[in-house]
């Protein structure tokens, strides 16, 4: 049930990392780092988990949010 669906580069080792995972049974979207450096290799324990069933509500509020033109950091 756990499918990626894309990663945004945070610095040279860090990557914010966006999937949809089962944890003990309940589906939700994972929003977590994932590192990559000599020391270490795999999810930080920072990120938030949002139950399925209430994604539709974050999307709405992200939604919400401005981006001031040029700010989007691509």
């Amino acid at each position: 049930m756990e499918q990626e669906f894309g990663r945004i580069r945070k610095s040279d080792t860090t990557e914010l990392v966006v999937r949809r995972t089962e944890f003990r049974g309940s589906v939700g979207i994972d929003i977590r780092e994932f590192v990559t450096s000599e020391r270490y290799t795999g999810w930080s324990k920072n990120g938030i988990r949002i139950p399925v069933e209430q994604w539709r509500s974050f999307r709405e509020i992200l939604d919400k949010i401005e981006v001031p033109e040029g700010g989007e950091g691509d």
